[in-house]
């Protein structure tokens, strides 16, 4: 068993952001509806850790969402 099949990595998909006032999040009841600044067929983010590492596009595959990876983003200069 290889050493890097026991390193876990947290893998988030952006698909866009809101800005609003917390009275205004404290008022959100069950089926509230959030509007990104996001177009549909804009590119989603990829995270690694909290780390932006791609960029992306959702697609729909049978009855499930999954996210095709477009473009890898270079790593930081700390990270090489």
């Amino acid at each position: 068993m290889s050493t890097f099949d026991k390193v876990s990595v947290d893998i988030s998909v952006v698909l866009g952001t809101a800005m609003m006032p917390i009275h205004q999040v404290l008022r959100l009841g069950r089926g509230a509806v959030i509007e990104l600044e996001t177009a549909e067929d804009d590119a989603v983010q990829i995270l690694a850790n909290n780390l932006a590492v791609a960029k992306g596009k959702v697609v729909i595959n049978g009855n499930k969402i999954a996210v095709e990876i477009g473009d890898l983003l270079p790593r930081p200069a700390d990270m090489r």
